[in-house]
């Protein structure tokens, strides 16, 4: 595992979204296609608007990137909790990645439905790889969760399907998202985490006692891949 701390969230994004681009660009020097799965919440956004932007925009090829989500609140697409929207709206709708490329959680049919449609395409793309995505971007909630992975939920401790749906009672709504088994066979992972709301979490999660029940992002264990957490000051405040 790999800690990187930055002095607050401005400076992170532009570090993340050049790191990115390398990897982009170094991947598709040995394979011809990049797949990413992307992360709901709020930290990202910045992050997709330097991706959307020069000059970072040019230095990836983004013909060869194929897009996915980590998880999707079961609302419309037109919602704005809805996580493939906030990627479009922010990313997607300014970059040349091909439709086609892009796999998002259908909100239009039934959750359990769209998770068994999602698991399927998954199985496309990564029965026969050595590595599943080439790399997973993460948010960490207050709570310690990350995906829709929460605390005290069975989803956390799923070891066979690679993506489920199921009924979150504390916020009144089905969730679809990927389980620690698809993530943790990723080539890369990073987390992104900011904000002194976070610190208590962080720490427990690097640092405290295994116990992925209170937080489920211990469960993020790559295989054989890398474990990056990108940081500002505020999150990493309780590490010292």
């Amino acid at each position: 595992m790999e800690l990187h701390v930055y002095k607050n969230p401005d400076e992170l994004s532009h570090a993340v979204a050049a790191w990115i681009a390398d990897d982009i660009t170094a991947t598709l020097k040995h394979q011809d296609r990049y797949t990413i799965a992307l992360s709901g919440g709020s930290t990202p956004k910045a992050l997709h608007q330097l991706l959307a932007a020069s000059p970072v925009k040019e230095q990836i090829d983004w013909t060869k990137v194929h897009v996915f989500w980590g998880d999707e609140r079961a609302v419309p697409f037109n919602d704005d909790r809805n996580n493939a929207k906030m990627a479009y709206d922010t990313l997607l709708n300014f970059v040349p990645v091909p439709p086609y490329h892009i796999h998002v959680m259908r909100t239009d049919i039934a959750p359990e439905e769209s998770a068994v449609e999602y698991e399927k395409i998954l199985h496309f793309y990564f029965d026969n790889t050595a590595n599943s995505f080439d790399l997973v971007l993460l948010g960490m909630g207050d709570d310690g969760h990350t995906l829709s992975l929460f605390p005290g939920t069975a989803a956390v401790h799923e070891e066979k399907a690679w993506t489920i749906a199921y009924y979150l009672k504390a916020q009144d709504m089905y969730r679809i998202t990927l389980t620690k088994t698809i993530v943790n066979r990723a080539a890369k992972i990073a987390f992104l985490t900011t904000g002194d709301k976070k610190a208590h979490a962080l720490r427990e999660v690097l640092k405290g006692a295994y116990n992925p029940d209170l937080y489920p992002s211990q469960e993020i264990k790559p295989v054989a891949g890398e474990l990056n957490w990108f940081v500002d000051e505020a999150a990493a405040a309780d590490l010292k």
